[in-house]
């Protein structure tokens, strides 16, 4: 059996990281399941052209997925930190770095690793 290719070990990571987030929302239906696919071929490209980069994968996969959303249904993943006033989107940091985790640029504070929203008492898409 062959290894698997490290820069495709590194989308299937990223595609499970996000996936998970979008259950742990409730919105893993599977027209937005498309939008991570669609994200993951894209990437496959961008990681491609440059190996050096398939530690940001699951950061990237994660925003262009909050892109999408946004687009089509609302702001995605809602804040969990902070109660009261606008509901607000979390941001993923770094944009271009290892490490993604979801922050509150609101709160100030990293609520959950990208991947790891189950725990971070997450809402849904909204508007």
């Amino acid at each position: 059996m062959e290894p698997i290719d490290p820069l495709e070990q590194a989308l299937h990571a990223a595609r499970a990281l996000v996936l998970a987030d979008l259950v742990a929302g409730e919105v893993g239906q599977a027209d937005i399941v498309s939008m991570v696919e669609e994200s993951v071929v894209q990437r496959r490209w961008w990681v491609g052209q440059w190996p050096e980069g398939a530690a940001f994968v699951a950061g990237l996969v994660a925003q262009d997925v909050q892109d999408a959303l946004l687009e089509r249904y609302g702001r995605w993943p809602l804040c969990p930190v902070c109660e009261g006033g606008d509901p607000h989107a979390l941001e993923v940091e770094p944009e271009l770095g290892a490490d993604p985790h979801w922050v509150c640029h609101q709160a100030g504070v990293k609520v959950a690793p990208v991947g790891a929203l189950g725990g971070a008492g997450l809402g849904s898409a909204s508007s």
